[in-house]
């Protein structure tokens, strides 16, 4: 969340901001409810030193008739004290529910725009495969190898679900200990995570667990969730603590499933591109407030590191503001060539990376003693996807598919899947 002391000091930079993000915040009416709340809390403070004073008298009194009268007007100052607590309460709750709408301030450089439509490719790598075959899609590639079966997802779970057999699994691990590889090379400590987390986490990371456009997975018991990334979890894990200056940055690449109610149909969300369970490796850093351009800058040239050893042809996109997610505030995508997502095909995504300032440690209560200032302040995160592994498969089956439907399995994974490429079977 933002400070509410920037916001009362730049509430018309806080409006053109949620403006420009086509956020539904109002910051009339979260300034005001901060105003009320503030005031309320006063007249509690006041009351509770009442209080201790008429407590005191009474103590001090030998005469009866004063001491009946000191115990008529505390028994009434609690009452007021117990309708304060209560007002204070009901406010509190509206206030933060209007704090939650409010989006992190977006980048200068940020594009204008309201959706993926208005983001600029900043750089592309590689040239789309021109084939000298008609090639197949991911989806009849595996039901033809025998690695991939979305019908047998149906049948047990639903639509979007899928079973991964035989040299596909070998594929999604050695994805993982490759992407991890990288990772731990760059520092990161690898880390599994649980894959339900606590909704006042979600909450905390910038993310609504309930509302009608949310895409995560509430469990019945109202009060914890399916993941639909490891950054909720890994910030979940490093909140509530105090850092060493010089112990940062904290970096941990997190490994899990990640679930998203998310649908969409047409050709460029069929099979594994759009589904509702998925493997993930994670990379999320805590960094000093005045390094996080620089590591927001860092992660984005791991993502590309791996895309580049795959061989596959992708482009970065800076996304514009009505696309950054409210807890980021700035936003890379890389978008990896897929033949089949439209026809001729298209670029679609791999990976995001974004900063997200002091957004989520201020909820988190992530901080770290300043040497400078001598005070506890608070970090910034960034977070970023090493490897999405269904969309990443996706992009080698198709890219890599021979005219007798070999797939080919990049050099690099060789001695991470343990094979060369993966045949058709006899």
């Amino acid at each position: 969340m933002l400070d509410i002391k920037f916001i009362l000091n730049n509430v018309d930079v806080v409006k053109q901001n949620v403006l420009e993000r086509y956020a539904e915040a109002d910051i009339d009416k979260t300034v005001s409810l901060y105003l009320q709340l503030k005031q309320k809390r006063q007249s509690l403070r006041n009351k509770q030193h009442l209080i201790n004073e008429i407590s005191f008298k009474i103590n001090k009194n030998v005469d009866a008739v004063d001491v009946e009268k000191l115990k008529k007007e505390a028994t009434q100052v609690k009452e007021d004290i117990l309708i304060l607590k209560e007002e204070i309460a009901f406010i509190e709750k509206a206030y933060n529910q209007e704090m939650l709408r409010i989006p992190n301030i977006a980048a200068p450089e940020a594009p204008q725009g309201r959706d993926e439509t208005n983001n600029i490719a900043i750089k592309f790598f590689g040239k789309p495969r021109e084939f000298n075959f008609v090639p197949m899609d991911h989806v009849n590639l595996g039901k033809k190898l025998d690695i991939i079966d979305f019908d047998a997802g149906a049948k047990v779970t639903g639509s979007k679900f899928y079973f991964l057999k035989n040299e596909a699994v070998l594929l999604e691990l050695g994805l993982t200990r490759y992407a991890l590889e990288i990772a731990i090379k760059h520092g990161y400590t690898p880390v599994t995570t649980p894959e339900i987390v606590r909704d006042e986490i979600i909450v905390a990371s910038g993310y609504s667990p309930r509302n009608s456009n949310s895409q995560i997975y509430s469990l019945n018991d109202g009060e914890r969730s399916l993941i639909g990334t490891s950054e909720i979890t890994i910030g979940g894990y490093m909140s509530d603590t105090i850092l060493n200056e010089k112990d940062l940055p904290v970096k941990i690449s997190g490994v899990s499933h990640c679930f998203r109610t998310e649908v969409g149909g047409g050709k460029k969300n069929k099979g594994l591109y759009r589904v509702h369970q998925f493997g993930k490796v994670e990379l999320y850093q805590v960094t000093h407030p005045e390094k996080s351009v620089e590591a927001h800058e860092e992660m984005l040239s791991i993502e590309e590191e791996f895309y580049q050893s795959l061989g596959l042809p992708y482009r970065v996109l800076l996304m514009c503001k009505g696309d950054l997610g409210a807890p980021a505030y700035k936003k890379y995508d890389i978008e990896a060539w897929m033949p089949s997502i439209s026809d001729g095909g298209d670029y679609g995504e791999v990976t995001s990376t974004s900063n997200c300032t002091d957004f989520q440690a201020r909820r988190l209560k992530i901080k770290f003693k300043n040497n400078r200032t001598r005070k506890n302040e608070f970090v910034h995160t960034v977070n970023g996807t090493a490897v999405a592994l269904t969309r990443t498969m996706l992009a080698i089956i198709e890219n890599n598919q021979q005219e007798d439907g070999t797939i080919l399995i990049p050099k690099i994974l060789h001695p991470y899947v343990g094979l060369k490429q993966i045949s058709p079977k006899e």
